[in-house]
């Protein structure tokens, strides 16, 4: 499921199905197939309502959406980040949430206006090589990047939809001025590539000295080739620096939806400990929404871990970070 930043700015091709017909509820899914292959097996089981998937980029299906408009047959959207649901909410293309569904979930994790509702979260990271960058060396910001000094030393994946919100983190924090000179910095100074299960990999057989990533893909790395295999370490900006953002996974039902009570409970579902439970337990280590379900033993603590929570509302629908990345070259 690779990402294209372009989906924000252009319109996005048909999307892809999965499953049989006369299904009950259309779920346009831009989350980790296979993780929500399972979370609606178990909701199948558990109501008897059938779900017919439709799976695809993050971003495209958020633009599918748009293009579709009333005609849409989709039901409920999940989404890998928070701007293309804001996109959509800005647009009146979803549906008030009862309040008994996102207060699940720590408010800052959903829609203030209860359009939709997190269930899932990432921090992001800096990814690295031990033999090539000292403990000491570690940059304490995200802006530290740009740089002279990091020159040929760091790797990214603009390209990849996990990066807008990296960028948009920026522009909240720092106004839309530094963050164009920190991305041009960050042009000056890093090696490109498609995404970052890319740049987890460089890093870790030494191709790299750094990358920015989600810290998920570093476990997942680890899952596939061993602790031994992992030659490279994960460093969480400290002071809660937005270099290490929490990016919100969510899903929220459409205001045309022809099945809203349905959409509803799956929806309800996403937030329920026995689904939260499949989330923490998979193999996406993702932390799960709800603060009461601890998370795969192989993450460290949430609560222990160096990261900053940026209002979803201040992140807005990463149209701003999409141009500020054009504008520096980097997409």
């Amino acid at each position: 499921m690779k990402r294209h930043l372009a989906a924000l700015l252009v319109l996005a091709a048909p999307l892809g199905a999965c499953g049989g017909s006369g299904t009950s509820l259309v779920v346009y899914n831009g989350q980790h197939t296979q993780l929500t292959r399972e979370l609606v097996a178990a909701f199948e089981r558990q109501t008897g309502i059938q779900v017919l998937l439709r799976n695809g980029d993050s971003l495209v299906i958020a633009t599918q959406v748009m293009t579709e408009g009333g005609a849409s047959p989709a039901d409920v959207i999940l989404s890998e980040n928070s701007p293309e649901l804001a996109n959509l909410q800005q647009h009146g293309r979803l549906r008030r949430l009862p309040s008994t569904v996102v207060g699940q979930v720590p408010a800052a994790y959903s829609s203030p206006a209860a359009r939709w509702v997190g269930t899932a979260l990432r921090v992001s990271s800096l990814v690295y090589d031990p033999a090539l960058i000292g403990r000491s060396e570690l940059p304490q910001s995200i802006l530290e990047l740009a740089q002279p000094r990091w020159r040929g030393k760091v790797a990214i994946a603009p390209t990849d939809s996990d990066f807008p919100p990296l960028v948009a983190a920026v522009i909240a924090r720092y106004g839309a001025d530094r963050a164009a000179a920190w991305l041009r910095g960050l042009k000056r100074n890093a090696a490109i590539y498609q995404d970052e299960e890319a740049v987890v990999a460089t890093v870790n057989r030494g191709g790299a000295a750094s990358g920015v990533i989600n810290a998920y893909y570093w476990y997942r790395l680890r899952l596939e080739v061993g602790r031994s295999g992992m030659r490279s370490a994960l460093h969480y900006f400290p002071n809660h620096d937005v270099g290490s953002i929490v990016n919100v996974a969510g899903a929220a039902v459409l205001a045309t939806s022809k099945h809203p009570d349905a959409a509803d409970r799956f929806v309800a579902f996403l937030v329920s400990k026995a689904a939260q439970r499949i989330i923490a337990e998979s193999g996406d280590f993702e932390y799960p929404a709800r603060a009461d379900i601890a998370a795969n033993a192989a993450l460290p603590p949430f609560a222990r871990t160096p990261h900053a929570t940026v209002p979803v509302a201040a992140l807005g629908d990463g149209l701003a970070a999409a141009r500020l990345m054009r504008d520096a070259g980097l997409v």
